[in-house]
């Protein structure tokens, strides 16, 4: 069964749970729920890049603090989840979505700014430590 069929087979058997049986769900202001409201809201905010003119620029801007908010989220997931295999899921999506930033990062490098504009290229966020470089597939330009 592949890891979607289990996730969903998983996610069924708890949607038929007596409520008695999900005595294990945490109060709303608990230590993950703030960690996941955090990574949201700082994904948001660093998502709100202005346009450039530049799809490729902008779409590498933009995605750069959505894949850091996934890999923020999971994270949180690594510290309080308990499903194996959503713990399995997080960490897939650290070390890949931690490769996809690098490639953005690269291509946003690469670009020359177009004449009269300044690069946009977004800060390095505080919380990314760095994954190892995914072998590029072709630079944008």
């Amino acid at each position: 069964m592949s890891l979607g069929g289990i996730a969903l087979g998983y996610g069924a058997a708890l949607s038929q749970a007596e409520p008695a049986h999900r005595h294990t769900a945490q109060p709303p202001d608990s230590g993950f729920d703030a960690l996941m409201a955090r990574s949201m809201e700082r994904m948001h905010a660093d998502m709100a890049v202005p346009p450039s003119g530049d799809p490729d620029r902008d779409f590498a801007a933009m995605m750069i603090p959505h894949h850091q908010g996934a890999i923020d989220m999971a994270k949180a997931q690594l510290i309080h989840g308990r499903d194996p295999v959503l713990l399995r899921l997080a960490q897939g999506i650290i070390v890949e979505q931690g490769q996809e930033i690098e490639v953005m990062r690269r291509a946003l490098a690469d670009r020359v700014p177009a004449a009269g504009t300044l690069p946009s290229a977004p800060v390095p966020h505080p919380h990314h430590h760095g994954a190892a470089p995914m072998p590029a597939q072709g630079t944008i330009r």
